[in-house]
């Protein structure tokens, strides 16, 4: 009898085991995106931009951890997509319309709306697209992807609360033109770099080691400062990866011209 019962225990595979771990950080990812926007609605918009840089790093975390696990889904794909929609199209969109945009009337609605159509395709073409065979170009995103994209149209709000109040600025120009400009770069064809496959050299992996926790080490003491500069920095950075990605765009047909006038040659 006791046979009979253990015959009839199925255990779980371990793909889906190692599936579980990037789905509930996928989900708890979303909980914090939807917290930054109850944040914004009791004008606590400190605590908003943290849980929207948090639900970036942990947008971060759960495709890597997946594929170091070997736990990648389908469905952890899909569900990857809507979370970044949730937090870093409809969270960032509330947060600066309850900050700002309200105060421009339905123009602002309407741009927060763009701005979400824009996460929404930018996604949509992502998950299109990534089906592809893997080549050089896996190391740039087409556009600026969505948690980047979230986090560069807080700038305004990352700006007033920082310690840098050298200019005084029209929010109320400032935002909407930031909110347009983001919202082209996300549906854009712009490459811009992925870091998806940095090779570093075992001899330099422990200065690597030192900048991300000195990087860290500024966002805990010196968040919306150091949170500011990186987002200045990327948007410096854009152009620069679209003229990187032009030429190895024009070395890569280079050599594949060179080999095929060898082949013919031959």
């Amino acid at each position: 009898m006791e046979f009979q019962k253990n015959k009839n225990i199925k255990l779980v595979s371990n793909k889906k085991t190692r599936v579980i771990l990037p789905n509930i950080l996928t989900l708890i990812g979303v909980c914090i995106g939807l917290s930054s926007i109850k944040f914004a609605f009791d004008g606590k918009f400190e605590l908003s931009i943290i849980s929207v840089i948090v639900a970036a790093i942990i947008d971060g975390l759960d495709g890597r951890i997946a594929r170091l696990i070997k736990g990648t889904s389908k469905v952890g794909k899909e569900l990857d997509s809507l979370t970044d929609v949730i937090s870093f199209g409809v969270a960032p969109a509330f947060i600066m319309y309850f900050w700002s945009l309200s105060e421009i009337g339905r123009v602002g609605w309407l741009i927060s709306l763009i701005y979400v159509i824009c996460v929404a395709l930018r996604l949509a073409r992502f998950n299109v697209s990534s089906n592809e065979e893997s080549s050089w170009k896996d190391n740039f995103f087409e556009g600026v992807p969505s948690p980047a994209g979230g986090v560069l149209v807080l700038l305004p709000l990352i700006f007033s609360i920082s310690e840098f109040q050298i200019l005084n600025l029209n929010y109320q120009i400032i935002v909407p033109i930031m909110f347009i400009i983001v919202s082209i770069l996300l549906i854009s064809k712009i490459p811009t770099y992925s870091f998806k496959r940095i090779v570093v050299p075992r001899s330099t992996s422990i200065f690597l080691l030192f900048g991300i926790i000195l990087y860290f080490g500024l966002i805990l003491v010196y968040t919306f400062n150091a949170i500011l500069i990186s987002g200045v920095i990327y948007l410096i950075m854009v152009p620069i990866s679209a003229i990187h990605y032009s030429i190895i765009k024009k070395n890569v047909k280079a050599s594949a011209s060179e080999i095929e006038d060898h082949e013919d040659v031959l």
